[in-house]
């Protein structure tokens, strides 16, 4: 009669403690037991209903400019490589060359042109750079001329206008050709031709109000230049402290088409000039 009353509640009777002589489970036991587990479930909380499908969050397409650059970035990531290196530069000489220049009469010239007049004399030191990698060749081909790519940003997002034959235009023309194609991006006027062909990108985010950054690389160029704000820091200047325009400039690069001495050594040639640009300058 015990063994049945357990087994029709669903009780083991391991778990049940005799109080019969040399510890028999008794009916009185059994039906302790099945009330004490009666009590407990009616005293557990209800378990929270669990939805059969999550809620759907907002899809937003991946289409267009997003899409794009979206496309873009993915095959970036898988197919190359990528290493990033640092420094900190004194840009205080570079700003006082851009003001003296401007002061001089003519056109504005902008901090972006410098930059890139900086560039193109850096890929003309370490032309490794200034590449591509044919993997189904197994090639890397070094490329003659450097083609500038900057990135914009749009209401439609980022994209990465290309100036053309940067090394042979002055500060004047970079400005005045960055201003254009800046323009032609907000008004999503910018022709394929405007953002196809470049070979090396410089990525001024210091717009943004941020330091650095390790910017994905423009597939299907070998390295990219990043630009930080540049704000006044504490800094040793001619063995003194003093308050300086300090930047940070960073390089991500395609570790197939060099290594980190190359990189290194172009990312140092950068900053030397921004430190001292009065020699780099002075034919713009």
């Amino acid at each position: 009669l015990v063994r049945k009353l357990a087994r029709d509640g669903g009780l083991d009777l391991r778990q049940v403690s005799g109080s019969g002589p040399e510890g028999l489970i008794l009916r009185a036991d059994v039906e302790l037991a099945l009330a004490t587990a009666r009590d407990h479930r009616a005293s557990a909380p209800a378990p929270v209903p669990v939805p059969s499908v999550a809620p759907a969050g907002e899809r937003v397409p991946l289409r267009g400019v997003r899409g794009a650059v979206a496309d873009k970035l993915s095959r970036s990531r898988t197919e190359i490589p990528d290493a990033t290196c640092w420094v900190d530069a004194d840009a205080t000489e570079l700003m006082a060359a851009r003001a003296a220049m401007n002061a001089a009469g003519g056109p504005k010239i902008s901090l972006l042109a410098l930059l890139a007049r900086i560039c193109v004399h850096a890929l003309a030191r370490f032309p490794e750079l200034n590449s591509t990698v044919d993997t189904a060749a197994r090639e890397i081909v070094r490329l003659p001329d450097v083609h500038l790519g900057f990135a914009a940003q749009t209401p439609r997002g980022l994209v990465v206008p290309v100036v053309k034959d940067a090394g042979r235009r002055t500060a004047e023309s970079l400005t005045e050709e960055f201003g254009r194609l800046t323009e032609a991006a907000r008004q999503s006027a910018l022709t394929p031709a405007d953002l196809t062909g470049g070979t090396f990108t410089l990525n001024n985010y210091g717009v943004f109000g941020v330091d650095g950054s390790t910017p994905i690389i423009n597939h299907p160029e070998a390295a990219m230049l990043g630009v930080g704000r540049i704000i006044p820091k504490p800094w040793v200047h001619q063995g003194e402290l003093a308050v300086r325009q300090v930047v940070q400039l960073s390089l991500t690069f395609d570790h197939r088409v060099c290594d980190g001495g190359t990189a290194g050594g172009f990312l140092r040639y950068v900053a030397d000039c921004v430190e001292q640009p009065a020699v780099l300058l002075r034919t713009v």
